[in-house]
């Protein structure tokens, strides 16, 4: 049978994955906390692992599990957790994973909680090492004998540096590592995860998959690629599922049963529903934003225009050999004489809002808000100015989008 298209199989996975009752293409929405058996002896078969049921809502349930299915083949990986946010799943899926004497590769130019979380994770003695990810030599000298994993996003927010992935993940096969890869910038419509030899792919399912700024949630997803039996920190309680499970149930049993960050069903509902359009949304926000990148670049109010599609990106032909399209993130720099603020207050279109990913068009000054608590001297070495606006493109009409950034530039 020929294989079918992304957003086909994306339609309809809830209907042919899940197999819903009474002919329903969603998965009904399940809010029971609790679940009855009508014999003892299930229930434990339940809670020892012998019986694949659920017991209790905060680990699995008919709606979570329903979504589960959907990432994990999208992903075309072994299994899905789903989490409250996406730094709920970023920060469990670390803890449970890691250990005190442990050493983590971290990119210097993650995102703002991210980065602040790993001094969270020194405080609990686990040794983190900042790295430049778009060079694979910078990761190769940072391996230690006790490092366990390497963790990076595919582009990085604001400043839309491209990392090495291809050989970053070649890399972490030869040594042992695991591989976690955010992959909220570029889901999977853009970047197949799998192919760069990620072991988990992890990030937000808020922002693009979900699509519409209205529910969140975040998910780890298991690519199937990582040998668990060759990672020394796996409980051996949970050595008794299958050795391509290891890693998720550790992550399960120790993060969503211990911590608590779980999804609801109904978010659970809402994100399966944005899943279907990823593909639509995508292609819009990125042709919209190679536009307006294009356009930016060529403004002389404009000193700066960070986009992997522009020729002029320092890793230009890194991510014109990994990504479908650039994706629907941009930064600029102003020139110096130009406020800012005073551009923003005069767009009309954009809003002036943190998040990403949305349907609508996006706007935040970057070094006031998101990265204002890492302080000067730490967004120097990330790459970002005092004057820096991060803009999320929606999937408004592209000329509209345009326009609206020339008038507000004419006005300033």
């Amino acid at each position: 049978m020929q294989s079918k298209g992304f957003t086909t199989r994306l339609v309809h996975a809830d209907r042919t994955l899940n197999q819903p009752q009474d002919g329903a293409v969603h998965q009904p929405t399940s809010n029971s906390v609790l679940f009855e058996y009508q014999r003892v002896e299930e229930l434990v078969d339940v809670f020892q692992g012998r019986k694949n049921a659920h017991a209790y809502s905060r680990q699995s349930s008919g709606s979570i599990n329903a979504l589960q299915n959907m990432l994990a083949q999208m992903e075309e990986g072994v299994g899905a957790l789903t989490f409250a946010t996406g730094m709920a799943a970023i920060t469990t899926a670390m803890l449970t994973l890691l250990k005190h004497g442990d050493h983590l590769i971290l990119s210097q130019f993650l995102f703002g909680n991210t980065n602040s979380f790993a001094n969270t994770l020194e405080g609990f003695g686990i040794d983190v090492t900042l790295v430049d990810v778009t060079d694979v030599t910078a990761v190769k000298e940072a391996i230690k004998p006790n490092t366990r994993a390497v963790y990076l996003e595919t582009i990085a927010n604001p400043v839309t540096q491209v990392a090495d992935l291809q050989a970053i993940g070649q890399l972490c096969e030869e040594h042992g590592l695991v591989y976690m890869l955010d992959n909220t910038m570029t889901p999977a419509f853009l970047f197949d995860a799998k192919k760069a030899r990620a072991s988990l792919v992890l990030g937000s399912l808020t922002k693009y998959i979900a699509g519409h700024g209205h529910v969140l949630g975040g998910a780890v997803i298991d690519t199937g690629l990582y040998d668990w039996t060759r990672f020394p920190n796996i409980n051996e309680d949970y050595k008794s599922q299958p050795e391509e499970m290891w890693g998720l149930t550790q992550i399960k049993k120790k993060g969503l049963r211990d911590m608590g960050g779980c999804l609801t069903p109904d978010s659970a509902h809402l994100i399966s529903v944005g899943m279907e359009t990823l593909a639509l949304r995508m292609e819009k926000c990125c042709t919209s934003a190679m536009k307006l990148a294009t356009y930016l670049d060529q403004h002389d109010k404009v000193e700066t225009v960070y986009y992997p599609g522009l020729p002029s990106h320092p890793q230009h032909f890194i991510a014109r050999e990994l990504f479908k399209y650039y994706g629907g993130i941009l930064s600029i720099d102003l020139k110096p004489e130009v406020d800012c603020f005073a551009f923003m207050n005069e767009l009309q279109l954009v809003l002036n809002a943190t998040h990403l990913g949305d349907t609508r068009t996006l706007g935040i000054p970057v070094a006031h808000t998101i990265y204002y608590e890492m302080g000067a001297e730490q967004r120097a070495k990330m790459g970002i100015s005092d004057n820096m606006i991060r803009f999320s493109v929606g999937i408004e009409d592209t000329d509209d989008i345009i326009a609206d950034f020339d008038q507000a530039l004419d006005k300033v």
